[in-house]
């Protein structure tokens, strides 16, 4: 579809990390897309182990997949070009236009650029003559002066773009004026003039406390504040990072434990549980913190060996046991579900070489391939024939034994699932999104699930975003500087 008008388009960008830049580029896309303009999203590089799969089979970050929902239009690699994800404390996997690429792994950081440039700078033209309007989401800070040579998605995506920026600040940490005038005497003097305005974001309580310090800031750098937006709590994706609640709450309702393994992926894919009333769902990384669990959940991993190895080394494997022959229910997910097995090969030196006992829960064997499986997915669970949507991201190839039966069969007729007694494995991420999965789940812990699907209480989220950023930002402002 060819713009039938030129935008600029709109940039989000953050004083610091989890400055909320992700939900504001997800609520933005969701108003614009509902005054029925032609809007997308756009990330150049995404820093996450949160991944999702376009309809292609190409992995992007799930943010971009939240705001591609928001914005009304398909998911597309080019929407995140760049995709890295972590795999140890300085190396990650680097994911380009929805692929591994294995060669680009041990380049430096700051050499990368030349490598990823003209990917970013193509996708983004392609998305700009597709779309009419683009939302930008910087990463991190544009004032990081060490990582500025080597910039691909903040101020060189502003430039490259022609981008109109929204700066925005954490007002809830403390410090946010400061904030954003020091981001923004670290920019020259071509990027400052890139900047529409200030945003004061998560802000709780009365906004006359503020004061006149708008106006102070306004004659630091002749930039106005277009936004003090409040704090809400919406059902929605936590940000890239482990943002989503860390508190470990003991109530009467059955309580479901989810393993905080330190390489944990797709964390966002048990928002559904977390928001399910008649149970507590907490995120453990200690067995002290297991009290009297009705379900114990390993998440998927970009790492299995290492925290395969986090399990056994923290007495999580030998809880694990005991808490089998009680009859709790015990789900792996992706590398949850590794993990949960006999042995574990990488024969191809994919995490290291290793060759590996598993927790020896569920009669399975798996090796790591080169090949990676990224695809949207459709199946079917075999105990109740329900069907079932979500997505596959992983590299090993898994086999069973005589006493692990399939769990769940995909659309090409393979297991990617199986199950012993009250232990259970997939490869399929994200099926809690589907009301009859969860309903399942639950009931094997005594529970019914909410009515309806995830999607349609995310979607209804959205619009209240929308309308939350319509409220309390200066909306003719910011339409004026993308030249509506």
């Amino acid at each position: 579809m060819s713009r039938s008008k030129s935008l600029s388009p709109l940039m989000i960008q953050g004083c610091t990390s989890d400055a909320g830049k992700s939900y504001l580029a997800a609520g933005f896309c969701r108003l614009y897309a509902n005054r029925g303009i032609h809007v997308a999203p756009f990330k150049a590089q995404n820093m996450s182990n949160n991944a999702g799969v376009t309809p292609e089979g190409g992995e992007i970050g799930r943010a971009q997949l939240l705001q591609a929902q928001a914005a009304r239009v398909s998911p597309t690699v080019h929407m995140n070009p760049v995709l890295l994800k972590p795999e140890a404390d300085s190396m990650s996997q680097v994911i380009m236009l929805g692929k591994t690429q294995p060669q680009l792994k041990k380049i430096p950081w700051q050499e990368r650029k030349t490598y990823l440039w003209k990917t970013v700078k193509d996708s983004l033209h392609l998305m700009k003559n597709e779309y009419e309007l683009l939302i930008i989401e910087g990463a991190g800070s544009p004032a990081e002066i060490n990582l500025r040579s080597g910039d691909i998605v903040n101020m060189s995506v502003a430039l490259e773009a022609e981008a109109q920026v929204l700066l925005a600040s954490d007002i809830d940490r403390g410090g946010a004026f400061a904030h954003l005038l020091g981001t923004w005497h670290c920019l020259a003097s071509n990027e400052q003039a890139r900047i529409a305005g200030f945003l004061l974001n998560k802000f709780r309580g009365d906004a006359s406390l503020l004061g006149n310090a708008m106006d102070w800031l306004e004659e630091k750098t002749d930039i106005s504040t277009l936004g003090i937006v409040p704090m809400l709590n919406l059902p929605l994706p936590t940000e890239d990072a482990y943002s989503q609640q860390t508190e470990v709450h003991h109530s009467t309702k059955p309580e479901i434990a989810i393993i905080r393994t330190p390489y944990m992926s797709n964390f966002d894919e048990f928002d559904a549980l977390l928001n399910e009333p008649d149970v507590q769902v907490n995120f453990v990384d200690s067995i002290d913190q297991i009290s009297a669990a009705a379900a114990i959940i390993i998440p998927g991993s970009k790492h299995v060996s290492y925290d395969l190895d986090f399990l056994k080394q923290n007495g999580f494997a030998a809880l694990l046991h005991k808490l089998s022959d009680r009859g709790v229910q015990i789900l792996g997910v992706c590398g949850g579900m590794q993990m949960l097995g006999k042995t574990l090969e990488d024969p191809h030196n994919l995490e290291g070489g290793y060759s590996s006992d598993g927790l020896n829960l569920l009669a399975i064997k798996t090796t790591l391939e080169a090949q990676k499986t990224t695809q949207q997915t459709q199946a079917k669970l075999v105990k109740s024939g329900a069907q079932v949507i979500g997505y596959e991201i992983h590299h090993g190839k898994t086999s069973a034994e005589n006493n692990a039966k399939p769990y769940l069969i995909n659309q090409q007729n393979e297991v990617i699932g199986y199950v012993q007694g009250n232990i259970a494995g997939m490869y399929a991420h994200g099926l809690f999104d589907n009301a009859v999965y969860r309903q399942e789940f639950l009931q094997k812990i005594g529970v019914s699930s909410q009515p309806g699907e995830w999607s349609e209480q995310v979607d209804a989220a959205l619009d209240t975003l929308a309308l939350h950023l319509e409220s309390h930002c200066n909306m003719p402002a910011i339409d004026k500087a993308i030249g509506l």
